[in-house]
């Protein structure tokens, strides 16, 4: 596991948020709208979101119908147009405005989750946070870091904890990262590019290192 891992800093040494933000709030805004959608999507209408409502209690004041205009190319801009607005509304009442820096206040509030949470505590706080979505999850079962349990559905919660217990605090928003990043460019859900994949020696899962490998990669 750590050698693949010193082969992923090689690969991705310097690891940055894909998420344009530059407050906490922000990224806690761009975080919930990044469900369902790519990360290039949320940074093409943030810009514009953010103009027109800077800060929590402009967002809070907002009408629906405007904010879902301006987010509709993500989809499923009602439903995040009310958890933004709700958020808002807790994230004033509750926080004097000010994005919260510990898990429980931030989910707490409404649309964020546990994963919303670690990004922002890890990007916009420097706080140790170990995102777990789609890519860290298949990343990780592929590469065997983790336990894997026929017929059952994955468990982002055990997956944190099962991941961060083998790696320093400190590295958690970073590996994060470069699992991530390693899932877009090369471990695809579908056809991963095992020939480019800088793992490719000893994934267990590489169609290079074990050509029966592309029947398992799946399951």
């Amino acid at each position: 596991m750590h050698e693949e891992y010193a082969l992923l800093c090689a690969e991705f040494p310097d690891p940055v948020c894909a998420l344009h933000f530059d407050t906490p709030f922000q990224l806690l805004v761009a975080t919930i709208l990044s469900a369902q959608t790519t990360d290039r999507r949320v940074n093409s209408v943030t810009p514009e979101l953010f103009r027109r409502w800077p800060e929590p209690g402009d967002l809070a004041d907002a009408r629906p119908e405007d904010v879902e205009d301006v987010i509709h190319p993500l989809g499923f801009f009602h439903s995040k147009t009310r958890n933004l607005l709700a958020m808002a509304t807790k994230l004033v009442a509750d926080f004097d405005g000010v994005v919260p820096q510990d898990m429980d206040s931030l989910t707490s509030l409404p649309g964020v989750g546990r994963k919303t949470a670690n990004v922002v505590l890890g990007n916009a706080f420097g706080i140790s946070g170990f995102p777990v979505d789609t890519h860290v999850i298949r990343v990780t079962r592929r590469l065997r870091w983790r336990t894997i349990r026929r017929g059952s559905a994955p468990d982002p919660v055990g997956i944190e904890r099962e991941i961060t217990s083998c790696f320093p605090p400190g590295e958690w928003t970073n590996l994060s990262h470069r699992l991530i990043f390693l899932g877009r460019r090369y471990c695809h859900a579908r056809n991963p590019d095992c020939v480019s994949c800088p793992l490719r020696e000893s994934c267990p899962s590489s169609t290079i290192a074990h050509p029966n490998a592309a029947k398992r990669n799946d399951r």
